[in-house]
């Protein structure tokens, strides 16, 4: 009989499940641990903005992790990266932005870095000398948001938080039109240049302006615009003019405009709309022209001083301007001459233009018609001077006087208006005239004779000088000498003439005394005029005169 183990008769274990389910604690240190990295993780997330990426030509002034982006100079966001392109072309800046940036990271929106700088409006930037440099920010105003951005290399001229309206010029030659000068309005700066650029086929120069509000409403329907920057010095026939905005467009330039019609200057232009830039305010309030005639001089002396742009005159009103001086060469008489084309705005001569047009009426050409009928009755083309320092002249027009219809003579179809010989020419004839007389005169004869004149006078001189003069002096000092003499016996009081006159002053007072008496005496006696006087009558002796005494000192 075996043996038993003891084991063996015990049964095997059957497991036993708790219908309870039971958590470990344990588990819940890792489930906190989710909870606060989620919280933390959402926190996160609420308080980290959109992140976006700007394209920048260089990372001058730029560090990432430390430069700002500043909207109104409230930071609205941080560079957090910096990296350089793919294609080596320029930087790309990540930008982490607020929360409450996220209105930034639209379409429309620009940015740029702030650095100092120096420009037409004056420095800006400067406190980015201390603080260090900083992306700007120009909010769009566009619904679509964006990520990737291209940034401007300068600060926009204009924002678009600004009030006022922008509008489109059109220029065949830029002048010193410069981006961020000033627009005029009055000589006031209303405005400035936001943009010039050269149109795709390279004919015209599109610039844009930005009008600041309130004064965008004096922009009508009826206003030019023109270059007004640098100085305006012309020299031309009609003298030396200057003219200039301010200093401001002397260094920089500048743009200015005004109603043509001040009057009625029109309802206020829409935005974006455009507009023509004159080159100098002359042409920009010129009256409108109308359609033009063209017509031909033939000029047989020289055109020194005529261009391009020379006045055509009639009557002190300009109606017209020269556009070319072609020189010609007469194979015939062999002598050179000018045709000169010019272009006439004969709407110009306002009230006499309509009148002309009512008495020669034309439906097709009434300017070529009326010009027709006015070379048939004389008008005649003349050069005249201008300017006498510069030497510049002007085509002045005139009805000759007295002359005879002509017919019109054509030269490529083009009308020829007679011309007359230039005041210059006629004055420079005279002059040959003159010289020609002058030419005449014996000069050399009437040399001679004055050369022998002055020698004789010399001669004259010389004799006076010699013979004369000592003669001369010597009379002199006699009458020096007859007058010391006569004013000593004038004044000396012993001098013979002083004591005879003395004495017959005496003679006088005893001469006046017995006069009295006898006055005296006829007086008391009137009858002794006829009966003579008494023997016994006696007329009482004169009294003794005293002796002067002052006539004895």
């Amino acid at each position: 009989m075996s043996e038993t183990s003891p084991t063996s008769a015990l049964p095997a274990p059957e497991p036993r499940r708790d219908g309870r389910k039971r958590l470990s604690l344990i588990w819940l240190v890792p489930l906190v641990a989710a909870l606060v990295g989620l919280a933390l993780v959402v926190r996160t997330w609420l308080q980290t903005g959109p992140t976006i990426t700007i394209t920048f030509d260089t990372a001058e002034s730029l560090e990432d992790g430390t430069t700002e982006v500043r909207y109104k100079d409230v930071v609205v966001g941080k560079v957090s990266s910096i990296q350089l392109r793919e294609d080596d072309s320029g930087v790309v800046v990540e930008v982490e932005l607020t929360p409450d940036a996220k209105r930034i990271a639209v379409k429309d929106s620009r940015f740029w870095v702030v650095r100092p700088r120096i420009g037409i409006g004056g420095v800006s930037g400067i406190n980015t000398l201390l603080s260090g440099a900083y992306i700007g920010v120009d909010v769009g105003r566009s619904a679509e948001s964006q990520r990737d951005f291209v940034g401007l290399e300068k600060p926009p001229a204009v924002t678009n938080d600004q009030k006022g309206r922008q509008f489109t010029l059109t220029t065949l030659d830029a002048g010193s039109v410069t981006i961020g000068a000033p627009v005029y309005y009055r000589r006031v700066a209303v405005g400035r240049i936001v943009d010039a650029a050269l149109d795709e086929d390279g004919k015209r120069i599109t610039v844009q302006v930005f009008i600041d509000a309130p004064y965008d409403r004096f922009v009508t329907g009826g206003v030019r615009f023109w270059n007004a920057g640098g100085v305006d010095l012309a020299v031309s026939s009609e003298g030396l003019k200057l003219n200039t905005q301010s200093l401001a467009t002397v260094l920089a330039g500048g743009i200015a405009f005004q109603a043509i019609d001040e009057r009625n200057p029109g309802e206020p232009a829409q935005e974006d709309s455009r507009f023509v830039l004159y080159d100098s305010i002359a042409t920009a309030l010129a009256p409108p022209d109308g359609p033009s005639v063209r017509a031909l001089l033939v000029l047989r002396q020289s055109t020194r001083g005529l261009t391009a742009g020379t006045p055509v005159d009639f009557n002190g009103i300009v109606i017209g301007a020269i556009r070319s001086i072609e020189p010609q060469y007469d194979t015939r008489t062999q002598v050179f001459y000018s045709k000169v084309l010019v272009e006439l705005f004969l709407e110009r001569l306002g009230p006499a233009w309509t009148t002309l047009k009512e008495l020669h009426p034309s439906a097709e050409q009434p300017g070529l018609t009326v010009l027709h009928k006015l070379i048939d009755q004389g008008l005649t083309a003349q050069l005249r001077a201008g300017n006498l320092l510069t030497g510049q002249q002007y085509v002045a027009l005139f009805l000759k006087p007295g002359a005879k219809a002509r017919r019109v003579a054509t030269l490529d179809a083009v009308p020829e208006i007679p011309t007359a010989a230039g005041s210059l020419e006629e004055i420079q004839t005279q002059i040959e005239s003159i010289v020609t007389k002058l030419d005449k005169i014996p000069f050399a004869e009437l040399g001679a004779d004055l050369r022998t004149t002055v020698n004789s006078a010399n001669t004259l001189l010389q004799t006076f000088d010699r013979e004369i003069a000592p003669q001369a002096k010597q009379t002199l000092n006699n009458a020096a000498a007859a007058i010391r003499s006569l004013e000593q016996n004038l004044t000396s009081p012993e001098a013979p003439l002083q004591q005879d006159t003395r004495r017959v002053l005496e003679q006088l007072n005893r001469t006046a005394a017995s006069f009295r008496v006898l006055a005296d005496y006829l007086e008391k006696h009137p009858e002794s005029l006829l009966r003579g006087r008494p023997a016994d009558a006696e007329p009482p002796r004169a009294p003794p005169e005293t002796p002067d005494v002052q006539n004895h000192d």
